[in-house]
C-alpha cells in the first residue's frame, strides 16, 4: 500500500500507544537521511544506532540526541526493537535483514537487498515467516512522475505497453572503495543503478517477468565477460518479457554525459506513451509528460519532495501494525533480471 502525502506528515499523532522503536545501523549521509525522514513524521522514536565512525554517529545524535550508541548490530537487536534501518555495504544487506527478522524485527533496508536472487528470496521468506514488514528503499517508485505514469498503464490509458527505455548515465562513480570490489557490491552500475529502473518497470507492469537476456558489460571502455572479476561502469541489456514487451537498460557511473545525470524511463504503448525524465541533470527533479502521436502534454514536474516518502512510508506503515507484505516478492522478480544480466 502506498500512505498519502498527508499521512506522512501527521504520521502516528493520533496514536495513544507508543511509538514504534527503530534503530539504525549505518548513519552515513543515506542513513541519516532516513532516520531524518521517518522522524519528521512523528511515527516512530530513534533509539539506538550503530556506526564505526564518531563523525557519523555525532551527526545521528544531532538528529536524535535521545537515541543512545550502540557497539555492534547484535547489541543493537539485544534492545528489543521495532525495527532496523540497514544502510550498510551490500553485501551484509540479506544477512543482516535475515538475523533482523529472525529477532522479530521489520526491516528497511538500502538496495539491493541482495547480491542475487537467491538472498532476495531468502531475506523475504524470513520476513514471511517472522510475518514483519520488510521494505526496500526503492525510492523512485515514489516520484510523483513514477505515479502518474503508472496511473496511466493500469488504467489502460496507453494500451498495451509493448517497449520500454531505461537510462540512468551518472558522470561521477561511487566514492566508496566497497563499490568497485564485485563480492562487497554485488555488481557495478547495474546493481547500483540499473536496479531503480528495472524495478520501475516491473512496479509499472505489474505480474510481468524476463523470458530473455541480452546484456554488454564493460569497464573502462572494454568488453567484459563471464565470469565477471570487475564490476561495470556500463552496461546496457534488453529484456524481453513473457508479454513480449521489451525492456532497454543502459546505465553507466562515469560517463562523459555533458551534466550530472541523465535519467529517463520512458513507456511506449499501442494508444500513447510516457515518459518520465530529470531536468538538467539533476538527481532529483523530473518531469513526466504524455505522448500521443507527434503530440506531448504535462503529467508532472518539480517540485518534488520524493526522495524521503520511501522511508516515511515505512515508518508510518510500522506505527499502522503492518506485517509481512506478500507484495515484496516482486523484488525476486528484479534480482533474477539482475542476474540474467550479469550472467
Amino acid at each position: 500500500m502506498r500512505v498519502s502525502d498527508e499521512a506522512l506528515k501527521s504520521g502516528a499523532a493520533d496514536k495513544t500507544s507508543a511509538r514504534p522503536r527503530v534503530g539504525f545501523l549505518g548513519v552515513g549521509w543515506i542513513g541519516r537521511h532516513r532516520m531524518e525522514a521517518m522522524l519528521a513524521t512523528g511515527a516512530i522514536e530513534a533509539a539506538a544506532y550503530v556506526d564505526p565512525f564518531n563523525d557519523a554517529a555525532a551527526e545521528a545524535a544531532k538528529l536524535a540526541p535521545q537515541a543512545t550508541r550502540s557497539a555492534s548490530f547484535d547489541a543493537l537487536l539485544d534492545l528489543g526493537l521495532d525495527a532496523v534501518v540497514i544502510a550498510t555495504p551490500s553485501a551484509a544487506h540479506a544477512e543482516q535483514s535475515i538475523r533482523a527478522l529472525e529477532r522479530g524485527v521489520a526491516v528497511f533496508c538500502q538496495k539491493p537487498l541482495g547480491r542475487s536472487e537467491a538472498e532476495v528470496r531468502a531475506v523475504i521468506e524470513a520476513a514471511r515467516q517472522a510475518d514483519r514488514l520488510l521494505a526496500v528503499d526503492l525510492s523512485y517508485r515514489f516520484t510523483e512522475s513514477a505515479r502518474r505514469i503508472r496511473d496511466l498503464i493500469r488504467s489502460g490509458d496507453l494500451g498495451r505497453v509493448h517497449a520500454v527505455d531505461l537510462v540512468f548515465h551518472n558522470a561521477y562513480g561511487p566514492d566508496k572503495p566497497w563499490f568497485y570490489d564485485r563480492a562487497l557490491s554485488g555488481g557495478g552500475c547495474v546493481m547500483d543503478l540499473g536496479v531503480h529502473l528495472v524495478d520501475l518497470a516491473f512496479w509499472m507492469l505489474e505480474g510481468d517477468e524476463v523470458a530473455e537476456v541480452v546484456s554488454h558489460l564493460s569497464a573502462g571502455g572494454e568488453a567484459l565477460s563471464a565470469p565477471l572479476d570487475r564490476t561495470e561502469d556500463y552496461a546496457v541489456a534488453t529484456l524481453v518479457l513473457k508479454s513480449g514487451t521489451v525492456v532497454r537498460l543502459a546505465c553507466s557511473w562515469r560517463l562523459q554525459a555533458g551534466q550530472d545525470a541523465v535519467i529517463s524511463a520512458s513507456f511506449y504503448g499501442t494508444q500513447g506513451g510516457a515518459e518520465m525524465r530529470n531536468v538538467g541533470g539533476s538527481f532529483y527533479d523530473f518531469v513526466a509528460e504524455r505522448f500521443s502521436g507527434t503530440s506531448r502534454s504535462e503529467l508532472a514536474s518539480p517540485p518534488d519532495a520524493w526522495n524521503v516518502r520511501a522511508a516515511a512510508d515505512f515508518a508510518v506503515r510500522l506505527a499502522a501494525g503492518e506485517r509481512f507484505d506478500p507484495s515484496v516478492a516482486a523484488l525476486a522478480r528484479v534480482a533474477q533480471a539482475l542476474d540474467r544480466i550479469y550472467a
